[in-house]
């Protein structure tokens, strides 16, 4: 028997590339959407040679392909929530951006990819411009990490420009994207550090314990899992402090399977873990 619309789960669509490693990227994303009781939707972008250590090729594809598959499925099933992760061009992110404008009340959650954990290049200029111009204005909530954020921020009459965190949350708005949630992992603290900015400025700020090792997969992880909890209704300050908590969990229990970085458990509530959780987080605002 069909089954009923009521019983639907939510519909999550990511627009993000492969990762054959299956730490990050699209897969990374469908891991964390169907962990949070979603139905993944997933868009290929492009085609990464890459394993746990670093991206060594990138293969974008063809943009006309990236909205044909977008349009396909957003034809057909209802979608609650966008995520984007690595975008391969500059034609596709004029693609993408050209079919979110036709669903503007559905939440986008932009999680700017611009180099791998290793430092390969995933962005050029030409993307970064784009990203500005179409993207952020359409965005609900970025995810960038710090470096992230300074390098879309990053004022080319002055060479000598290094903004503090808050002026690049209010860069960021000023472009026209709705809530930024900067992320601490590359800033030298005992803790790491997690701030969520919206209009009026700081909306919290979570602190974390810096947990040993280096991930493949976290910001997608912490991104997708946005994107599935505001598909679930959560409000979006709610949806940023659970999915901290949930991604902050995975690590936690993450594994080291090559000889790279560790992949985040995206799985661990379904493990049989004796172990109690040693910590929570420190809620400053």
């Amino acid at each position: 028997m069909p089954t009923a619309m009521s019983e639907i789960p939510p519909i999550v669509l990511t627009f993000a590339a492969t990762d054959p490693s299956g730490g990050a990227g699209l897969q990374a994303d469908i891991l964390t959407i169907a962990s949070m009781g979603c139905h993944p939707l997933s868009v290929v972008t492009a085609v990464t040679v890459q394993d746990t250590g670093g991206v060594d090729d990138v293969l974008p594809i063809d943009a006309e392909w990236v909205s044909d598959q977008a349009r396909a499925v957003l034809e057909d099933m209802p979608v609650a929530a966008f995520k984007i992760g690595l975008l391969g061009s500059v034609e596709n992110i004029a693609a993408i951006a050209e079919i979110i404008s036709d669903y503007p009340d559905i939440p986008l959650v932009f999680d700017p990819i611009l180099a791998s954990g290793r430092g390969d290049e995933l962005a050029n200029e030409d993307m970064l411009d784009a990203m500005r111009e179409l993207l952020l204005p359409q965005t609900t909530i970025l995810t960038p990490n710090s470096i992230e954020v300074r390098r879309l921020t990053q004022d080319d009459d002055n060479d000598e420009d290094n903004p503090n965190m808050v002026e690049c949350a209010k860069r960021i708005m000023h472009m026209g994207c709705e809530y930024v949630l900067i992320t601490g992992t590359h800033e030298h603290t005992p803790k790491v550090i997690n701030t969520l900015y919206g209009e009026q400025g700081v909306v919290r700020s979570d602190s974390w314990a810096r947990l040993p090792g280096v991930y493949h997969g976290s910001g997608c992880t912490l991104a997708a899992a946005i994107a599935a909890l505001l598909a679930n209704g959560l409000p979006l300050e709610e949806a940023v402090k659970e999915a901290q908590e949930y991604t902050w969990q995975a690590l936690k229990f993450g594994f080291r399977p090559g000889m790279g970085q560790y992949i985040p458990d995206r799985l661990f509530w379904a493990r049989d873990e004796d172990e109690e959780e040693d910590s929570k987080p420190d809620i400053l605002h």
